[in-house]
């Protein structure tokens, strides 16, 4: 992987690490400058969150960063 897509990846899971969601089983990529995220996501024991406007917020933030072409989201809520 090269150096710019480890830590755009990086980058990504700082950002998705902010929310309240678990994410344990969601797999973040970065290719090229589009980032990819693809698994599951639950609410975290203790927070009522609404996963779709999590999500939405992740994409809108996560398009606003530099170096960033495209977000593609394929997740499935637990």
């Amino acid at each position: 992987m090269p150096a710019e897509d480890a830590s755009m990846t990086r980058l990504v899971q700082r950002e998705v690490s902010r929310r309240y969601i678990d994410a344990t089983r969601l797999d973040v990529k970065a290719i090229h400058g589009v980032i990819y995220l693809r698994g599951s996501i639950a609410k975290l024991r203790g927070h009522d969150v609404d996963l779709r406007k999590e999500l939405e917020v992740i994409h809108r933030v996560l398009r606003g960063k530099s170096g960033i072409r495209d977000v593609i989201i394929d997740v499935t809520f637990r």
